[in-house]
């Protein structure tokens, strides 16, 4: 055997196991989904009827399903461009600057993203309490009665509150990310720039942002899929997708769908649409985002 072929042959060997993996458990069950999504299934019977696209049909005349798509959009929109700005904010800070406990802080803003899901339901529960949370005692110290509420109880505010709790648990992993490409800008640039007269608003539009940009592209479609996933995580551990289904979202509706309400081939449909929305909302933002690569 050549030597070229015994190297293809052992890389073969190594890979072939994450590629069996992979195919298990992340192909066969997508194209099960896709399948499933065809039929009239309740999930435990043994008859199935194949129905094409009938699920899909009423999906779309589904006024539930059209809420909790309204609502997992407004929650990708506002976590990502509230998250991506403090996240960006916080790390330039963080870099850039000379703060007394520098690593501390890195700390203190990691902190909430190795947190399970259910405790950050439990904190955010505790301070939108109504009668003793912190939200409303704050204002109450500060007298502004008026601006207390039922964070989790009104149906017009709730899941700006949801998207609170998702924003607070994200921004410090999306910091350090943003910390480690600020990092490696020289910064001989930085000084090249102050002596031109830049101050470090123009440094950072000029110098720092252009030069992370490809990770701020990367972690937009981390943002896309971690709001979709553990926004089902904390609706169900805090609101249970009420009052009213307000809080509803994508992947609550659907786990109601396929296990809550026996009609497991329209859960899968729901899931079919989850996943193209989430593949083509990803390739369209990667698509807008798209800059030439500066070196240096």
């Amino acid at each position: 055997m050549s030597k070229k072929k015994s190297r293809a042959l052992f890389i073969f060997i190594c890979i072939s196991p994450a590629i069996l993996l992979f195919t298990v458990f992340m192909v066969v069950p997508t194209i099960e989904v896709f399948r499933m999504s065809l039929y009239r299934w309740g999930g435990l019977s043994g008859s199935k009827q194949f129905v094409g696209f009938d699920n899909f049909k009423i999906l779309w005349n589904d006024t539930d399903f059209i809420q909790s798509f309204q609502n997992s959009v407004l929650l990708i929109v506002l976590v990502a461009i509230i998250t991506l700005f403090f996240a960006v904010f916080f790390a330039a800070i963080l870099t850039r600057e000379n703060i007394m406990g520098n690593n501390m802080f890195r700390i203190v803003f990691y902190i909430p993203n190795i947190l399970s899901i259910v405790v950050i339901a439990g904190i955010f529960s505790a301070v939108y309490d109504p009668e003793d949370g912190l939200l409303n005692s704050i204002f109450g110290l500060l007298s502004l009665d008026s601006w207390e509420q039922m964070w989790l109880g009104n149906h017009d505010i709730v899941i700006y509150s949801v998207a609170g709790a998702l924003v607070w648990q994200a921004i410090g992993y999306y910091m350090v990310m943003y910390m480690s490409s600020m990092a490696s800008v020289p910064a001989s640039f930085y000084e090249a720039a102050s002596l031109e007269g830049a101050g470090k608003i123009k440094q950072f539009t000029a110098i720092t942002l252009p030069l992370i940009w490809n990770n701020i592209r990367t972690t937009l479609a981390f943002y896309i899929i971690s709001t979709i996933n553990l926004s089902f995580l904390l609706v169900k551990a805090m609101t249970g997708g009420g009052p009213g289904g307000t809080t509803e979202v994508f992947l609550s509706y659907m786990y109601k769908q396929a296990y809550g309400n026996s009609t497991y081939g329209y859960g899968m449909a729901i899931g079919v649409v989850v996943f193209t929305f989430s593949f083509l909302l990803a390739a369209i933002i990667s698509r807008i985002t798209k800059r030439d690569v500066l070196e240096y």
